[in-house]
């Protein structure tokens, strides 16, 4: 994994700063959910990172070789990724505006960090990619918000 300084900063600080900066009315470039849904989504995320929310993993484990492969490589997640936890239809908002619901994605990190330096062997099941620890963890959260950011050409 390159740059997992770089990518710990760029969570702590830089990625809710470009969110706050991104238009609410956004137009994406592909998927079905709008800014403030894919905000509460990536929260949801990092809850499951930070164990907060305990997931049990659904990938075949003669799988999950590869998908940690891809995980700790710097291949992009391709556009339109299925996930076959969530529905067509994107789940309602949970919060009055985009600045909650960043907001909250703001605590969720604070949060996941905290966890993890108070436990720095603590591994957390990701349904896709299996049991993780933090530097795993902080590829995954990276690798999934550039992928989201890039939905809303909020960065190339």
């Amino acid at each position: 994994m390159e740059n997992l300084e770089e990518k710990k900063a760029f969570l702590k600080s830089g990625y809710t700063k470009i969110l706050n900066e991104l238009d609410a009315d956004a137009s994406r470039k592909w998927g079905k959910m709008n800014v403030q849904q894919m905000i509460e989504h990536m929260s949801d995320y990092v809850r499951i990172a930070s164990g907060k929310t305990p997931m049990d993993i659904v990938t075949e484990a003669e799988r999950l070789p590869r998908m940690q492969g891809f995980l700790e490589s710097e291949k992009q997640f391709p556009e339109n990724t299925p996930n076959v936890l969530m529905s067509d239809t994107p789940a309602p908002v949970r919060h009055a505006t985009k600045q909650d619901a960043v907001n909250e994605l703001r605590d969720e990190l604070d949060h996941f960090f905290k966890v993890h330096e108070d436990d720095t062997a603590k591994r957390t099941a990701n349904p896709f990619f299996g049991e993780l620890g933090f530097d795993q963890q902080v590829q995954l959260l990276h690798k999934h918000a550039t992928h989201h950011l890039r939905q809303f050409g909020a960065i190339v």
